[in-house]
């Protein structure tokens, strides 16, 4: 990135704050803007832009480089215009490439699901077998923040990051690929070249496969060439990995996939089986990600940020055995709730909680697929609960697995959830709250 000219940061979250960071240390003399589509543009020494206001400066050339957040769709008209003019437009990820990359082991990690276990669980690996490895992307640090502090760096990845990311690892992973983003990739096709961009690549670097991964004709595709495969693991390893995750707080076969996956990168990246063992034993499941609460006699599953079909599935069976009532529904993005309401049943759920917008679908085809479920539709996350806490006899175990985004739904009347994280913690706070005291002999 040239630093003679001003650079426009477009986002104002925790990668354009680093990025400021990185700019004022590399060229503290750099006028820097800020533009932001909602909320504030709260970066230290930065000229702020609003968005009405930014295609006359684009035209006008008034910066050479502009950083975009993730979070903003680089389909977005405003981009193709820029580079039309000359602007570069790059981002924390590629920043941190020009800077960092040489003399780095760089192992990168996407996927519609998993991703995010799949990579803390590499990074335990390492560091449990004395290496020096970070954690940054999605979790741990944004890419400019963790710089050069480590040999290793293991990037959790979105498809955000994956579309334009402009160097390659050392090793790539793909954990699975079903549809998803279509607001931010526009079509699903694209989603899915944008995700696989990764690793549809001429450079000889190893590729991971987590095993739904490796079904797909599209990923076998990107990948070219199976020689670049990691190999599956021996029999004897994959034993020992499979009680390891018994013993864990891994639930779930997709996350008995995951430890597998993350395996097979660990060893790959000079983990030692021992160190790979021990960083299965301590994981510690993620935020809103089949986050385990009990209060009364009931269990309580924030899986918040379940955001399709196929994660409030892995949800659902996780659970095997239990008596499920399953609150499910949220932004409308065009996904296909059939083959969950055929799994409901089976899966052990006896109350269906749906909530807007695309609850709608799923009760539908839930009232044709299992007409034995109770199906409820409820307008907020609230209305949910409190629905719930008057018929404690029909389940154990509440999960909160929507399938669906979180932007636009209703927490209670006339709030409205900003992300998934509000989402899960509001479905804490209300579990405990209606809960907790729960010591009288159940409804129905």
């Amino acid at each position: 990135m040239r630093f003679d000219e001003p650079i426009l940061l477009y986002g104002a979250g925790r990668e354009a704050r680093s990025t400021r960071a990185f700019i004022k240390e590399r060229a503290p003399r750099t006028k820097v803007f800020v533009t932001v589509d909602s909320g504030e543009t709260a970066i230290e020494d930065a000229e702020a832009i609003a968005p009405v206001d930014l295609p006359a400066a684009v035209a006008e050339k008034r910066f050479g480089t502009i950083v975009k957040s993730p979070g903003v769709s680089r389909y977005r008209p405003i981009f193709a215009v820029a580079r039309e003019v000359g602007i570069t437009v790059t981002s924390n990820l590629n920043l941190w490439a020009e800077a960092y990359r040489e003399g780095r082991f760089v192992i990168a990690i996407t996927g519609t699901k998993g991703k995010s276990t799949t990579a803390t669980l590499v990074h335990l690996m390492l560091t449990e077998s004395g290496l020096d490895a970070g954690l940054a992307g999605n979790v741990g640090l944004a890419p400019l923040e963790i710089a050069d502090k480590h040999k290793i760096v293991v990037f959790e990845l979105s498809s955000y990051q994956t579309a334009d990311i402009g160097f390659s690892p050392d090793i790539a992973a793909i954990t699975n690929l079903t549809p998803e983003h279509t607001d931010w990739h526009r079509t699903v096709e694209r989603y899915y070249a944008d995700k696989l961009n990764l690793i549809d690549r001429d450079l000889p670097f190893l590729v991971a496969l987590g095993a739904r991964a490796d079904e797909n004709p599209l990923v076998i595709e990107a990948l070219r060439d199976r020689t670049r495969l990691v190999p599956p693991l021996a029999p004897f390893i994959e034993d020992r990995i499979t009680s390891a995750v018994a013993r864990s707080r891994l639930k779930g076969e997709h996350n008995l996939d995951n430890a597998i996956l993350a395996t097979q990168i660990a060893l790959k990246a000079g983990a030692d089986l021992e160190g790979v063992v021990r960083g299965i034993a301590k994981f510690v499941p993620l935020p809103h990600r089949l986050e385990e609460h009990t209060f009364g006699t009931t269990t309580f599953v924030n899986d918040s940020i379940s955001t399709t079909p196929e994660a409030t599935k892995a949800a659902l069976n996780a659970y095997k055995g239990k008596r499920i009532a399953l609150i499910a529904g949220g932004h409308e993005r065009q996904q296909n709730y059939s083959e969950l309401a055929t799994l409901l049943g089976p899966s052990g759920v006896t109350i269906l909680v749906c909530l807007p917008v695309t609850g709608d679908r799923l009760a539908t085809a839930a009232y044709a697929a299992a007409p034995d479920i109770e199906v409820l539709e409820a307008a907020s996350l609230e209305a949910a609960m409190k629905a719930l806490a008057t018929r404690t006899a029909r389940f154990d175990t509440i999960i909160l697995s929507p399938g669906a985004p979180s932007y636009g739904q209703l927490e209670s009347d006339g709030k409205v959830f900003r992300n998934f994280e509000e989402r899960g913690a509001a479905f804490v706070a209300m579990a405990e709250k209606l809960f907790a005291g729960e010591d009288k002999a159940p409804t129905r």
